[in-house]
Formats: C-alpha cells, sequence, structure tokens
C-alpha cells in the first residue's frame, strides 16, 4: 500500500503543499490590503474611485491627481488587528488518528501598513505622481503545537508597489491617467511535517503520530510588473464619477525551505538526511481589479459618494510548489470572482472639521468549506466606519479613521486520503470565527 510519509526530502516537499504563498485577509476579501489612506478608510473605501480628495488617492485611481492642483505630499499609516479563530476543531492522520487540541487556535497578527503619495502639476494639462503603498498582505501565526499545525503555523506576505503616474487634463471635466507599477513580494509560511507518523509506519518503536514534529520554514521574493489606468470626470459642479483598472501581476517566489526539529527523534531525522533544507519556488499572481465611483455634494456641507469593486481572484485557481529535488506539490484553490459595495457621507461642521462615515459589504471568493484554509479563512464580511479631517490651515490636513469589519463564521473541511493533497497534511475540520479593527492617520500638504 503506498504511504502518504515518506522518510525523504518529499516529506517536507509534501507537508508544504498547503503553502499558499499569500496571507489571510484584513478589511478585504481574499488577501487585499485597501488601507492607503486614512480618508477612504474612514468612509468605508466608498470614495476611492471618485472622491480624489488628495493624492494619497492614486492608489486607488491614478486620475485623482488631475483633480488637485500645483503640488501635494501625503504620508499615512493604518494599524490592522485580525482575528481568525478556530471553535469546535477536530482533526486526523489519513489513518484515523487523532491530533489532540494543543495551544491556541487563534491565528489573528496585528500588521502595520504604511503608505506615501507625491504630485507636482507639471503644467496646465499635465501631472506627474509617485504613490508607494501596499496591495496584498497580512500575516496569521497559530502556536507550533495547536491541532491544524500540519495545516499552517505562520504565513506571512508583505508587498510594496512603487507607482510613477502621469495624469493628462484632457478637458476642463476629464482626467485621463496611466501608471506603472514594479511590485516586490517577500513571503514566509510554516508549518508542521508529522514525522512521528511516518516513522511509526516504518517501524520506529520510538515515534508517536501526532508527536516528534519537524516544523518547515519556506521562504520566498521576487519583483512583478504590471500597470493601472484610470478616469476622472466631473459631470456637474456637483457630482463626478471615477473609474480604475488595476492590471494583474505575476511573481514567481523562490526561496529556500528550513526544517527544524522538536524533540530527539525528529533532530536526528534532520542530522541523517532523511529531511532536510532545499531550495523551491512558487507561482502567484496578484489579481486584477475595477473600481467604479460616484461622488456627489449634495449640500456645501453634506458629500455623498458609492463605490463598486470587481476583483478577479479566479486567477487564483492553484498554487504549485516546485522542489528542488525534481518533487512538487499542488494545492487547489479555485477561487471566484468577487464584488465589493460601499456607500458613504461627509459632513463638514466647519472649515477647519470635517466628520466621515460609510458602510461596506465585501464577498468572499472561497467558493466552499472544502477550499478554506488555515491560511486563508475567509469569509464574507460587512464594514462600518467613521472618522474625520481636520484642516488647521488651507494647506495642511490631518485624517484618522477606524474601521470596524465583521466576518460571518464559516465552516473549514479540510480531507485527507491517500491520494489527494491533504495526504501528509491529514484531516481538519472546525467552524471559523473572523473579525478586525483598522485604525488609520494620514497627513496630507499642498504647496
Amino acid at each position: 500500500m503506498p504511504l502518504p510519509f515518506t522518510s525523504r526530502k518529499l516529506a517536507a516537499a509534501v507537508a508544504l503543499a498547503s503553502a499558499a504563498l499569500v496571507s489571510a485577509q484584513a478589511s478585504a476579501a481574499g488577501f487585499q490590503v485597501r488601507e492607503q489612506s486614512a480618508k477612504t478608510l474612514a468612509n468605508a473605501f466608498s470614495n476611492t474611485a471618485a472622491g480624489a480628495e488628495d493624492v494619497s488617492f492614486m492608489a486607488h485611481n491614478p486620475a485623482a491627481i488631475g483633480n488637485i492642483d500645483g503640488s501635494q505630499v501625503a504620508g499615512g499609516v493604518s494599524y490592522i488587528d485580525a482575528t481568525f479563530e478556530l471553535h469546535d476543531a477536530q482533526a486526523s492522520n489519513v489513518f484515523g488518528d487523532t491530533y489532540t487540541a494543543g495551544a491556541s487556535g487563534e491565528g489573528g497578527e496585528s500588521a502595520v501598513v504604511p503608505s506615501f503619495a507625491a504630485k507636482t502639476q507639471l503644467n496646465e494639462q499635465w501631472d506627474l505622481g509617485l504613490a508607494i503603498y501596499s496591495p496584498y498582505g497580512l500575516s496569521t501565526k497559530y502556536d507550533e503545537d495547536w491541532i491544524g499545525r500540519y495545516h499552517a503555523v505562520e504565513t506571512e506576505l508583505k508587498t510594496i508597489d512603487f507607482q510613477p503616474t502621469l495624469n493628462y487634463r484632457a478637458t476642463d471635466r476629464l482626467n485621463l491617467a496611466v501608471g506603472l507599477r514594479a511590485q516586490y513580494a517577500d513571503a514566509t509560511l510554516s508549518n508542521a511535517i508529522d514525522f512521528g507518523s511516518a516513522a511509526a509506519l516504518q517501524g520506529s518503536p520510538l515515534a508517536t503520530p501526532g508527536q516528534n514534529d519537524v516544523i518547515g520554514e519556506l521562504t520566498g521574493d521576487d519583483w512583478g510588473y504590471g500597470y493601472t489606468l484610470g478616469a476622472l470626470y466631473q459631470a456637474t459642479e456637483r457630482t463626478r464619477f471615477g473609474i480604475s483598472y488595476r492590471s494583474e501581476i505575476d511573481l514567481t517566489l523562490e526561496g529556500d525551505l528550513d526544517v527544524s526539529g522538536t524533540d530527539p527523534l525528529s533532530d536526528g531525522a534532520i542530522a541523517a538526511g532523511q529531511v532536510s533544507d532545499m531550495g523551491g519556488k512558487a507561482d502567484l499572481t496578484t489579481p486584477a481589479n475595477l473600481n467604479l465611483g460616484v461622488y456627489h455634494q449634495l449640500t456645501d456641507r453634506l458629500a455623498l459618494m458609492a463605490n463598486a469593486e470587481w476583483t478577479e481572484w479566479s486567477s487564483f485557481d492553484e498554487l504549485v510548489v516546485e522542489f528542488e529535488d525534481g518533487t512538487n506539490s499542488t494545492t487547489t484553490e479555485n477561487w471566484d470572482d468577487t464584488w465589493a459595495f460601499s456607500v458613504g457621507a461627509s459632513y463638514a461642521l466647519n472649515p477647519q472639521w470635517t466628520l466621515r462615515g460609510g458602510l461596506g459589504i465585501d464577498q468572499t471568493p472561497v467558493p466552499d468549506a472544502r477550499h478554506r484554509t488555515p491560511r486563508v479563512p475567509d469569509a464574507d464580511r460587512r464594514w462600518a466606519s467613521l472618522g474625520a479631517t481636520y484642516q488647521p490651515t488651507e494647506n495642511l490636513g490631518i485624517t484618522a479613521g477606524y474601521l470596524r469589519i465583521f466576518g460571518d463564521d464559516v465552516d473549514m473541511d479540510q480531507d485527507a486520503t491517500l491520494t489527494n493533497e491533504n495526504a501528509s497534511r491529514g484531516n481538519l475540520s472546525g467552524e471559523y470565527e473572523v473579525e478586525a479593527d483598522v485604525f488609520a492617520l494620514s497627513v496630507d500638504y499642498r504647496f
């Protein structure tokens, strides 16, 4: 009978087959990050396509810089505190040996997301800008002895986009823009390898299934390139429309797999070369997305806004990890394209203070419980936000925002057989609770 465990390097490779080189979600579905502006966050991202209130909006719609005369800089930081907790968990290896729960099933991590943008008006028709921001990523981290450790322990993805942008003021009402995107991605993921089961199947009297773990950690990074397009149309003195498109970017994350033991038996297996370090790589596509929005100045004090965002998550259909010893493993994702919708309002109390708020809903790309993993325990969610902008001078603005994410409770059902992707990871099921708090602060200054 073929065994799902071996004492060769393949044990590490297969155990890392769940290596989704992505991280669990923040305020957006999948592994998307929208926190590029405190003003957009405070309005629940309802003004991303058409708001164009300062240069930071360039990260969402490059044509936003055409709505700002002269030169401006903006910088911001967001703090994301996410919770992904697995309840009523059950786990076992492919032969039915039960894995006992250990430590915590809570994998949420906090993250700090900075952003920067600047623009200058070259002449009456042309604007030049640069945005630096993170469009994807976050992290999850569980204890090394938790019940789902063979599926995931730590997952981290960091991305940074450098986006030089050129805007053309086609008419007094219409701005058209294009931006180039150079994206750097750095990923780290780890999980436990059930070497105890492998050794027990091979007759070792000292081995116990679910014990004698090896910890494998895979790292990789790469550069990729894409583009963004945008248009901003001032239909009337009080109403404008925005549309923007951001292309997908293909990455090949290359790096190394490092293994370490947790007891004398697993340490000995590593020393004997039964499980060892090696190189590896995986292709990853960060998806394309489209934003459509409207911004309407209802009165001199009250502005209303709405936004719809489509993301092409279907490009994330599977992840294939290739190792230098010629083995590879596949994790099937089969994600769906998604829509997010939001509405918001801003109210100017006086020339110095503007209050902001908004609501939103966001679909998960994960199609069902069989494709939900501890690395990406994604769920449909709703947003509620509030914030304020303080304008002490005509040129200086300071904005603070808070966003609360309410995720649906969702099931996960990872099933293992002798021949499927989970052969070495085992069965894992339970219900995930998903929620997050996001705080943002930004400063913008016009010259």
